[in-house]
């Protein structure tokens, strides 16, 4: 079995983290506080040590101020560990605005967050066996429409031509995991029907028997800065390349199987 090395272990990393060792995998994760069996991201010697017997490493670490913290404190040892597979969670937000069109791996980096499209390039030119997976918005347990209708922080919004990808957590994994056998590349891990958010609303509340958030206009939801800018971009994001190059396929093509999975859990 493998060791895998990530840095930053959260959502979506722990739970490869978990997929990873109920294969056999050794997982050894970093955090900013060394909480539970991780390494302190500053710990440098024991960083050090876990990137020497690393056969597999990832970051899931965002930039932060401007900066991607992994590349300006370990890219150089990164650059150079004996690891045979490198890989990176991005974001498809590095895409910007499409006006709703369809984008694939192709498509300009032109993303309203310069440091996060900084990073995605930085990584592609780390090493030549560096995989840089590009995802859209995430869901799963805990986490997802469901919860917010629950705790009445769902919103409906009146744009009707917004269009969001998405992805579940487990085909974050899945698409991960695949790609230890494919060619080094950018691949975008999301599901295969991109779709108004107010879908979701609208189905969770039928499945929950909750009454349907008012439809609002953005300024009258009164959105927290992060929710506005979740409905600055509107984008549908293709997932043909990890399908033909990874022989990778979602788990949960679109919302109704995803948030199903999560109803019955």
């Amino acid at each position: 079995m493998g060791h895998m090395l990530i840095f930053g272990m959260g959502y979506a990393a722990s739970h490869l983290a978990r997929r990873l060792r109920a294969r056999g995998w050794e997982v050894t994760g970093t955090t900013r506080d060394g909480r539970g069996d991780s390494i302190a991201f500053d710990e440098t010697p024991a960083v050090l040590a876990a990137l020497r017997s690393a056969t597999h490493i990832l970051s899931s670490v965002p930039p932060v101020d401007g900066a991607d913290s992994v590349l300006a404190r370990y890219g150089d040892a990164v650059a150079v560990a004996p690891a045979g597979w490198v890989g990176y969670l991005s974001s498809t937000g590095v895409y910007g605005d499409a006006g709703g069109a369809w984008v694939d791996e192709s498509a300009p980096i032109k993303g309203r967050r310069p440091d996060r499209n900084t990073a995605d390039a930085a990584w592609q030119a780390l090493r030549s066996d560096v995989s840089v997976f590009r995802l859209p918005g995430i869901y799963g347990p805990g986490r997802s429409i469901l919860d917010r209708i629950s705790e009445g922080r769902a919103h409906r919004i009146d744009l009707p031509e917004q269009i969001f990808s998405r992805v579940h957590v487990d085909d974050i994994a899945g698409g991960v995991i695949a790609s230890f056998k494919g060619p080094a590349d950018i691949y975008n891990l999301a599901d295969d029907e991109p779709c108004h958010q107010n879908r979701l609303v609208e189905w969770g509340c039928a499945m929950l028997g909750t009454p349907l958030p008012v439809l609002q206009s953005i300024d009258e939801a009164g959105l927290s800065p992060a929710a506005r800018a979740f409905y600055a971009e509107n984008r549908r994001v293709a997932n043909g390349r990890a399908k033909r190059l990874l022989g990778w396929s979602p788990r949960y093509p679109t919302f109704r199987e995803g948030l199903a999975s999560l109803i019955r859990s």
